[in-house]
């Protein structure tokens, strides 16, 4: 069973301030998921650049994978203390989750613990502590398994209501207690559990934030995945090969483009419907085809969709009323965490650019475009070529 690492963040920023002196950054890859929370200290355009280089440095260390205890003596050692205080002038927390062996390692720097809820339940983790340069490094690690949800957290949330509704803030056993109580409920997505706990912190501050405050969840679920084929195959006697192993994919399935659609629909022994329920000027009408779940037309459909998933990533819902084509389609990309796609090289020359070479296509370039604006929202996506 392939799992997807959902992950979600919402921040607040101090009352008075025009910028949040709180940073996260997450990072997917292949096998990989890594997330980097730092917390700038005080608050402000100051705050901001701090925490903002403290995650940067960190993400771009692991990113090429450099051993964890090796980037924090790095960060450690870069980042200047407080003398009045004695402190860093930024706490961090690290997460990364090794998606292959379905672990997980949280490494803390004066930030709060973790939170990690499995089967509606906070469990406790042990800590190891050791010192590096002189400071406190507390980590964490352990199995993850589907529905574990894990929660990290500037000290903004933790204090909330520190003399004003409560008289010792939040606290960490309250906020776990909530996150159990949020999960009684079925949870669908990382922001389910984000979205209360901010909620909460913010009337705890009884509107007043008196700190930044910042929540990062990640949700350990099923992967949705999104098959699309389009284009036929530039080699035709490897034509049924290739609709073959898209029919096989699990997951959701779209064509774009008509002649793909018929050679599908040949091998199934079906036809091509055209579906008239939908009217648009700017795209042709979707098709039907049994055993697919969404059939439009080519290269339209495709660039309209890429206009769409730049503008604001429409998430509607599958009932099809008042929705063209490329509004279909561009929610099916955004509600599918893996988009695979099956990109045929046969060239059509009415649609060929004669500025590019013959064997470069309109349709792998904007499906290289769509692909590229997929990735900046954390999906997975595959480009194969046949």
């Amino acid at each position: 069973m392939d799992l997807f690492y959902d992950v979600y963040e919402t921040s607040l920023k101090k009352t008075g301030e025009e910028l949040c002196g709180d940073k996260v950054k997450i990072l997917k890859e292949a096998g990989k998921t890594l997330i980097v929370l730092s917390d700038g200290l005080g608050s402000g355009v100051k705050a901001n650049i701090l925490a903002t280089l403290t995650t940067e440095i960190l993400m771009t260390m692991l990113h090429n994978e450099i051993p964890l205890e090796e980037t924090l003596r790095t960060i450690l050692g870069t980042l200047p203390t407080c003398q009045v205080r004695n402190l860093a002038y930024a706490t961090f927390t690290v997460v990364t989750i090794d998606e292959r062996n379905m672990t997980f390692r949280v490494m803390n720097v004066d930030n709060p613990p973790f939170f990690h809820i499995r089967n509606n339940r906070l469990l406790k983790h042990e800590a190891q502590t050791t010192a590096i340069l002189g400071k406190q490094v507390t980590a964490y690690e352990g199995p993850i398994e589907k529905g574990d949800f894990l929660g990290i957290m500037s000290d903004g949330v933790l204090y909330a209501g520190l003399g004003e509704t409560l008289n010792y803030g939040w606290g960490w056993e309250n906020i776990g207690a909530f996150l159990e109580n949020v999960f009684q409920k079925p949870i669908g997505c990382a922001s389910d559990a984000v979205r209360p706990v901010m909620t909460q912190t913010e009337r705890l501050y009884g509107g007043k934030v008196g700190d930044d405050a910042t929540f990062v969840g990640t949700l350990a679920r099923e992967s949705s995945v999104l098959n699309i084929f389009t284009g036929p195959p530039v080699d035709k006697k490897s034509q049924d090969f290739y609709i073959r192993q898209f029919l096989d994919e699990t997951g959701r399935k779209v064509i774009c483009g008509g002649t793909t659609a018929n050679l599908v629909a040949r091998a199934l022994g079906r036809t091509v419907e055209t579906r008239n329920t939908e009217t648009s000027r700017e795209v042709p009408p979707p098709g039907s085809l049994e055993g697919i779940d969404l059939v439009t037309e080519g290269i339209i459909t495709l660039s309209r969709t890429l206009e769409l998933i730049k503008k604001d990533a429409p998430r509607p819902e599958h009932d099809g009323k008042g929705m063209n084509a490329a509004v279909l389609l561009a929610a099916e990309m955004m509600q599918a965490d893996h988009i695979r796609f099956l990109v045929g090289q046969s060239v059509n020359p009415y649609y060929q650019n004669p500025l590019l070479p013959k064997n470069v296509s309109i349709r792998t370039n904007l499906v290289g475009m769509i692909a590229a604006e997929l990735r900046q929202y954390r999906k997975s996506v595959e480009v194969n070529l046949c």
